[in-house]
């Protein structure tokens, strides 16, 4: 079976450095976390990046990658004799010639955490305004029976007899340019360097226990759907103890009754009679601060907008808000009793607008068309 494409999953280069390989971890971690993207096929991918990410971070790993090899694969993954092809890396043929080799090291036990996410749902007017409001979190914590180190009370972790405390065990592979020296990391402690022989029975040796807890979140006036808030170091707690990574609280704003929101402006439909946009009238509107009237002029078409200034949502940078546009529907009555069809026909001669009937010689096509053809 073919090994994975580590890099590939990632995205980077096989130059990237670990500034680029956190960065591209962090970004596809984002948006294929579980909590954020449910699809199965994300939560694949999510495995398989954070398998990516334990590799390339590691520079023991990130090496037997380098040399052809696969660290989570069956038995260590190390490349045996042919692996790559016939060529092996640069530093052992360096190493077959002037018998050197590069000390790597242990890997630390201690890492830093992971960046967690958690969605938060408010209303429009919490958004607008803002609000602090607890959170629930389910990360992992530092482990307080072992402050992080791992190990049952009053023990301590042992020099590894296999590698002797360097982490990492030597291997003599022979090619066309002779003996080649290289190292790969201990299977016996996992390249650590040290063994626990006393794991601490709370956390089974890894320095942190998953737990949840309570946050209070601050969230400031004028957040938009879909931001986030970052909460430093409030995220997963690292391997070992490890300085935890950042929680980010991803807003999500429920549609509301009344206003469509579009950036820091509010809209709002509102319909009036006929007569009342012919005579003109006061409404009540009823805004995010509270009720405020405003004035229908009279003679106001069908699809007239009214606005009112600084009735919208608070800018999250700077000072000032958003306005408040009030669209206007006109309602043509429907049914009208004789009564009401009289005065309003009486009205319509008033003004020279009397009702033909469609079909009729003369009537209202014959007038659009006279119009246009300019007898009108």
């Amino acid at each position: 079976m073919a090994n994975k494409d580590y890099y590939g999953i990632l995205g980077v280069r096989r130059d990237a450095s670990a500034d680029e390989i956190k960065r591209a971890y962090r970004k596809l971690a984002r948006e294929y976390h579980p909590d954020v993207n449910p699809d199965p096929a994300a939560q694949e991918k999510f495995k398989d990046i954070n398998a990516a990410y334990e590799v390339l971070s590691d520079p023991a790993k990130r090496e037997i990658v380098d040399l052809g090899g696969d660290p989570l694969a069956p038995g260590g993954g190390a490349p045996g004799p042919g692996a790559g092809g016939p060529f092996v890396g640069f530093q052992d043929i360096m190493d077959a010639f002037f018998g050197t080799s590069a000390a790597r090291g242990p890997r630390p036990r201690v890492r830093p955490g992971a960046d967690a996410i958690l969605r938060l749902e408010l209303d429009l007017q919490e958004t607008a305004f803002g609000v602090e409001t607890p959170i629930t979190v389910d990360t992992a914590v530092l482990c307080t029976t072992c402050s992080g180190a791992g190990t049952a009370p009053g023990t301590h972790p042992t020099t590894c007899d296999v590698c002797g405390g360097r982490g990492e065990v030597q291997s003599v592979q022979r090619t066309f340019l002779g003996q080649v020296v290289s190292a790969r990391p201990c299977a016996a402690c996992q390249g650590y360097g040290t063994i626990i022989p006393h794991p601490c029975q709370t956390c089974g040796g890894d320095g942190r226990v998953r737990t949840r807890r309570t946050l209070t979140v601050k969230i400031p006036a004028g957040v938009e759907d879909g931001m986030r808030i970052r909460l430093a170091q409030q995220g997963e707690v690292g391997p070992g103890g490890g300085p935890p990574g950042d929680l980010y609280v991803e807003i999500h704003e429920r549609p509301h009754d009344v206003y469509s929101r579009k950036g820091d402006d509010l809209h709002c439909r509102v319909t009036v009679p006929m007569t009342a946009a012919a005579l003109g009238t006061r409404l009540t509107i009823k805004t995010l601060d509270g009720e405020e009237n405003v004035d229908v002029k009279a003679g106001t078409q069908p699809g007239a907008t009214l606005r009112i200034r600084a009735k919208g949502v608070p800018h999250l940078r700077g000072a000032g808000r958003g306005d408040l546009f009030v669209h206007l529907d006109v309602r043509t009555p429907t049914k009208l009793d004789p009564e009401q069809e009289r005065i309003l026909r009486e009205f319509a001669r008033s003004r020279g607008e009397e009702v033909a009937e469609l079909s009729k010689q003369g009537g209202f096509f014959s007038r659009m068309r006279d119009a246009f053809n300019g007898h009108a």
